[in-house]
């Protein structure tokens, strides 16, 4: 008899490559997995797999079957989603977010998902983008919202929002003049963020295509270090200026303005495409409503 859990090891070993992994997300032993293979060989008397390959590799009616796995799954998740009750659903949810979301938005988001789905887990983690990323293709997370630092992209991307970023510095730094050109601000000691930070390599990137090298920098990968060491004097940065307003205005930080000024970063919410699961979706949009880099969690105010 043919049977879901074998169209799922089927559709997650190939997707993510090997017995050993699908196992892993399936919260099964990998006998397990490899019998469920095996009883889907039975039910057609064919070789779902190429035995001589090391690697798991399809056989002709192997992908055949593959494709009516998947159809099988997209179908079922779509009835979950849209027939079976919210309240009931019970699924762990894995999102992933860099530095800024925690600090603004993340616990209305996760708030959202729990008001939606009551009996969804939800585990978030704080990364860089680049990390972030590779876990997403790597299947160990389910969605992910980080700076949009490509084009087009290989997973399915909603636009979520954008922050606009302006150099910052101690009032000790900050010169009188309203404007400056940007080549002008290599004549302070800059902390900037790696090519790992979604900012940071838009950012570096803009910088290259202006002509404006970057010989003195602090670099930090960390956006409360960064805002630490730029309070300090040790130099000026970019940082987002919604949130971080009330240090504006209190005269704890002091904005150098460029000509051109920087660009807006956009973040997305990514997910793989080829997920069967419709409440990662649902989430994705969730991101959309509930974005708001307004706010700091660091702010007093904001409590």
């Amino acid at each position: 008899m043919l049977t879901f859990k074998q169209m799922e090891a089927l559709y997650w070993i190939v997707q993510l490559g090997s017995f050993e992994a699908a196992a892993n997300r399936l919260n099964a032993t990998q006998s397990a997995v490899s019998k469920r293979v095996q009883e889907l060989e039975r039910n057609f008397d064919v070789a779902v797999f190429d035995r001589s390959s090391r690697t798991a590799r399809l056989t002709e009616k192997g992908a055949e079957i593959f494709e009516y796995a998947k159809e099988l799954l997209e179908r079922r998740a779509q009835i979950e989603e849209r027939i079976g009750s919210k309240e009931v659903l019970v699924r762990q949810v894995r999102i992933g977010v860099t530095e800024l979301t925690a600090l603004t938005w993340l616990p209305r988001l996760i708030a959202a998902i729990q008001a939606a789905y009551p009996k969804a887990r939800v585990e978030a983690e704080v990364d860089l983008t680049a990390t972030l990323r590779e876990r997403l293709a790597a299947d160990t997370i389910d969605l992910i919202v980080v700076p949009q630092t490509h084009s087009t992209e290989a997973f399915a991307a909603t636009q979520v929002g954008e922050v606009e970023n302006a150099w910052m510095c101690s009032p000790a730094l900050a010169r009188k003049k309203a404007t400056i050109a940007l080549a002008d601000i290599t004549e302070f000691p800059l902390i900037l963020q790696g090519a790992q930070s979604g900012t940071g390599y838009l950012y570096m990137r803009f910088l290259q295509e202006q002509g404006v090298g970057t010989p003195r920098i602090l670099a930090s990968n960390s956006l409360i270090a960064q805002l630490g060491l730029t309070l300090s004097g040790l130099g000026v940065s970019y940082l987002p200026k919604a949130c971080l307003g009330h240090m504006v205005a209190r005269g704890a930080l002091s904005i150098i303005h460029t000509q051109p000024a920087l660009p807006p970063v956009r973040y997305v919410a990514l997910h793989r495409p080829s997920q069967p699961d419709a409440l990662v979706a649902v989430i994705a949009r969730l991101a959309a409503q509930m974005c708001d880099f307004n706010s700091n969690l660091l702010d007093p105010g904001a409590i």
